[in-house]
């Protein structure tokens, strides 16, 4: 049966002399009405707040979805009410005392398929911070920090933080809530010709499920090994060990470190759970690897039944997922504060070389990492957003997550380099030198050594490398949902009721995905996928969302939009980064990754000129949807292409499992 949207108009009466019991009662008969029906909002004044008056004329749209049935001008005065007066049109309204006439917003909504909603305002700021915390926190700010100037890096990262990574994260935010669509979807109310860019999210997010799960599956690889009786990274005796094996600390005064030596823990990474000695490049991956991919099976099977019922589900397991992370961090904080020689690695973290901000490098790794850091683009953030409250105060939302976002990067660099200043002690060697490892094998080499020579070394194991499957975790959940918000937004009718099974194929899609990174060169594949499929894509994306969002859906609008949805009007530094801050930002990052390509290694293996190619062609692989879908939508529209093309940036009105309001006359 085809859906039929349900319009419910309200009318109250608020007279000086009912007594209090009569007022309960209606109170309480409109909150039973709220329920069965959709949400009533009481908007007194709500289109005077803020800088801009949303004047409101015969049947005159406020914003995308919002109507008016009769004209009206609300003003709002110390002691008064909203009315909007019966009348022509075009007549304006009248300011009645408290008692008279108010405004209603009244919700338009669908009875058959209601929106589900988070249970606590906790379950979407852990999901959010889960979501932005990930591995990445951990491993690759550290790094770039102390090879972009130490504490003088601080500077950059925080200007591009607050003019550039902030801003996207919080219009992402009230875009999702305010509308309460996916990444698909959502274009239809926005700027319809921008379509393509929600099925780009969509292939990138599933790219990154490819990839990013492995890591995990490594992690869960080592925390399977950590129930040994003595660690295997800590000895040179097993029998994927070499002759270039070298167990070299300082209690071994008989072991001499020479360049051609490699710890037990390396040759653990490399021979033994990724078996890379037995693959010698990307034209020849080799077979799969049966302990990975078993490894893999258990995370997709835990995603799976995290996710398989929607916000309700996971939102209670980042109850564990997003918190025990910081647990962990700070007992290796602590323990690593204790060890001798941790003050060396904080000062080479931490000494300020204030040249290296006039090189572009710096200020391109900064904004690169504050963008993936706070995750917007992928699509989660809207997701996410979707299911709150239609006011909830998404502004404070962004601010708080964000500073802990940020703030937990910070703490990651003193977990780490207090243990690698430890290990230089240990080594007699500069924290520069211990410290030459980026990516992955920060954690899985020097980390994962230094557990090893620690007392209680099994224990610090255990919890550590949890930490990494459950900073995972919250990424993988938060990335998926994104895909299936979207599709199940986009196609309601076919999938909402079949949402396990929907998600079932999903995550068997993205395991046979991950494949062939779990092959004896599917480290290789993984640092492909990192480095050309989702970045250069992404940023992409980003800058025409933010585009389409500020110059033709409009700032203004969208401000209106969150004044509607919040009560107040965004400021003006806001704006301005919207429209021409941001853009700027973005293109930054793009234009400088286009001048100076990374050069792309892993171990010993140069990626060769094809291998580039192949890169650039994943990554056009999912942004090309965005030309597509224009094609293909200009094509599809009847008129003139000038009709054509005015009707293809003109947002749709709100229909079905859209919220809709109309502002309404109440006596």
């Amino acid at each position: 049966m085809e859906t039929k949207d349900m319009m419910m108009t309200s009318m109250l009466t608020m007279d000086k002399g009912e007594n209090g019991g009569e007022r309960d009662k209606g109170r309480e008969e409109e909150e039973e009405a709220q329920r069965e029906n959709g949400r009533l909002v009481l908007a007194d004044g709500i289109a005077d707040r803020g800088p801009k008056n949303v004047t409101l004329g015969s049947s005159q749209q406020v914003s995308n979805g919002f109507t008016t049935s009769t004209p009206q001008s609300p003003r709002e005065g110390p002691g008064t009410a909203v009315g909007a007066a019966s009348g022509p049109p075009g007549g304006t309204g009248s300011t009645v005392p408290l008692g008279g006439l108010r405004t209603l917003v009244v919700q338009q909504t669908s009875l058959e398929h209601p929106r589900e909603t988070w249970s606590k305002k906790m379950d979407f700021l852990l999901s959010v911070i889960g979501y932005a915390v990930d591995l990445g926190n951990v491993w690759r700010f550290p790094y770039i920090c102390y090879q972009n100037g130490g504490g003088a890096f601080l500077l950059p990262y925080l200007l591009m933080a607050v003019f550039g990574g902030v801003p996207l994260f919080y219009m992402e935010l009230a875009l999702g809530q305010f509308h309460r669509s996916g990444c698909i979807s959502i274009w239809k109310h926005i700027c319809p010709i921008f379509k393509g860019i929600g099925f780009a999210i969509c292939i990138i997010a599933l790219y990154i499920a490819f990839y990013y799960n492995t890591i995990m599956a490594w992690a869960l690889y080592y925390l399977l090994s950590s129930f040994r009786p003595t660690l295997p990274w800590t000895t040179c005796s097993n029998s994927w060990n070499t002759a270039n094996c070298n167990r070299y600390m300082s209690s071994d005064h008989n072991v001499s470190w020479s360049n051609s030596s490699t710890s037990p823990a390396e040759e653990f990474y490399t021979r033994q759970v990724l078996q890379v000695h037995l693959s010698p490049g990307l034209h020849q991956l080799g077979s799969v690897s049966w302990q990975l991919a078993l490894c893999l099976l258990f995370i997709f099977t835990i995603v799976y039944f995290s996710i398989w019922k929607g916000v309700k589900t996971s939102g209670k397991v980042v109850w564990v997922t997003a918190t025990f992370p910081y647990l962990v961090l700070l007992i290796l904080l602590v323990r690593g504060a204790t060890l001798p020689g941790a003050w060396r690695g904080v000062v080479f973290y931490l000494k300020p070389d204030w040249e290296k901000l006039l090189s572009t490098t710096v200020w391109i790794d900064a904004a690169a990492q504050i963008f993936f850091s706070l995750g917007p683009g992928f699509g989660v953030l809207l997701a996410f957003a979707s299911y709150n409250p239609f006011h909830n105060n998404c502004y404070k939302d962004a601010l708080v997550t964000s500073s802990v976002n940020c703030l937990t990067s910070f703490l990651s660099g003193f977990v780490i380099f207090t243990v690698l200043g430890y290990m230089a002690e240990m080594r007699h060697q500069s924290v520069d030198a211990v410290a030459k490892d980026a990516g992955p094998s920060l954690l899985f080499i020097i980390y994962a050594e230094a557990i090893a020579n620690m007392p209680a070394a099994t224990f610090f194991a255990i919890i550590f490398f949890l930490m990494i499957i459950m900073l995972g975790l919250d990424s993988t959940f938060a990335g998926l949902e994104g895909v299936i918000t979207a599709m199940l937004d986009e196609f309601p009718h076919i999938l909402v009721k079949r949402r396990e099974w929907f998600v079932f194929g999903l995550v068997c899609v993205c395991y046979l995905g991950a494949l062939s990174t779990l092959t004896y060169g599917g480290a290789f594949v993984v640092k492909l996928f990192e480095e050309y499929a989702t970045g250069p894509a992404v940023i992409t994306v980003v800058l025409l969302e933010v585009i389409a969002v500020s110059w033709f859906y409009g700032t203004n609008r969208f401000c209106n939009d969150v004044q509607v949805m919040l009560g107040f009007y965004p400021g003006c530094f806001w704006r301005v980064c919207w429209v021409a801050i941001c853009p700027c930002f973005l293109l930054f990052i793009i234009i400088s990754f286009l001048a100076f390509p990374p050069e792309v290694k892993l171990f010993n293996y140069h990626y060769p000129l094809w291998t580039t190619v192949l890169g650039y062609c994943i990554g056009v692989s999912s942004f090309i949807c965005v030309p597509a879908y224009m094609v293909y939508h200009l094509l599809n529209a009847k008129g003139t292409f000038k009709q054509r093309l005015l009707k293809s940036i003109t947002p749709e009105p709100s229909s079905e499992n859209h919220r809709d309001y109309i502002v309404t006359n109440a006596i």
